[in-house]
């Protein structure tokens, strides 16, 4: 049974630190996002949630990155950052129609990030949901809920989630809860755990075990160790054959993010030679 993908990245590449303890010495500002792209396998862009992007900046994204990356974009801050999320139906359209149909198959999942004070209210988020389409100008879409409240992390919302098909953000952090089942056939996980001691970034026994994780994720398992809703009531996602894997190493100690992501690609025997 073949497996789903595994991409591992970071946010963002445009990071004035990174220029010590990442880039080579000298390398252009201008061929940052080009070298990036060949040391990870995904971005997750955040300028996207701050502000709308021109269509000729997608493409240019597009362009300056490998066949197999894929960017995942964070959504519109104006149509998640609201009480009533139901009543986002305009921003929400205006970002899907922004251009974001320019990067072509290197579109990845869009992440729609609630308010950390946004409670979960089944009706209002169906509602949202509903307004989010499967596909645009013939791509496929993949959306992804960040939830950032603790009244999230019950049956219902997973429920929910999978009668959508919208995936959820694992989050590892000491800020956020953690919901660890899948609910759709993708697997968004943001690792905002690094330090500035390590110089990986993470203790190195981590990333064998993050790497296990992936793997049991992608043949579409459930990894030991993890604390789950469902447990108690027996209940669980629906068989899935594969999952596809996404894996961004963001906040944290941010200086240290491309050298963890690249540890864990090398626990993955995903490394490759940089390209110059």
């Amino acid at each position: 049974m073949k497996a789903g993908d595994i991409r591992v990245g970071i946010g963002g590449w445009n990071f004035e630190p990174w220029r010590e303890t990442f880039y080579p010495p000298g390398l252009p500002q201008a061929r940052e996002l080009h070298y990036a792209s060949r040391q990870v396998t995904a971005i997750e862009i955040n300028s996207t949630y701050y502000g709308t992007q021109k269509p000729a900046t997608f493409a240019k994204w597009r362009d300056e990155t490998p066949d197999g990356f894929q960017f995942s974009l964070k959504a519109s801050r104006y149509a998640t950052q609201r009480r009533v999320l139901a009543e986002g139906a305009d921003s929400v359209h205006r970002f899907l129609h922004s251009g974001i149909a320019e990067l072509g198959d290197k579109l990845g999942p869009i992440v729609w990030q609630l308010a950390p004070t946004h409670r979960f209210d089944a009706s209002d988020l169906a509602a949202f949901l509903a307004l989010l389409p499967a596909r645009l100008e013939g791509l496929p879409l993949r959306h992804v809920l960040d939830v950032r409240h603790d009244s999230f992390r019950c049956p219902e919302y997973l429920a929910l989630a999978r009668r959508f098909q919208v995936g959820t953000v694992l989050t590892a952090s000491d800020d956020y809860p953690l919901i660890a089942e899948p609910t759709a056939d993708l697997v968004y996980a943001r690792i905002m755990r690094t330090a500035s001691e390590e110089p990986a970034g993470c203790r190195p026994e981590v990333f064998p075990a993050l790497a296990a994780c992936a793997r049991a994720w992608a043949r579409g398992e459930a990894p030991s160790g993890l604390p789950l809703i469902e447990a108690a009531t027996g209940a669980g996602p629906a068989p899935a054959p594969a999952r596809d894997v996404f894996i961004f190493f963001i906040s944290g100690a941010k200086e240290r993010a491309p050298a963890a992501a690249v540890a864990l690609r090398q626990a993955l025997a995903l490394d490759s030679p940089p390209e110059r």
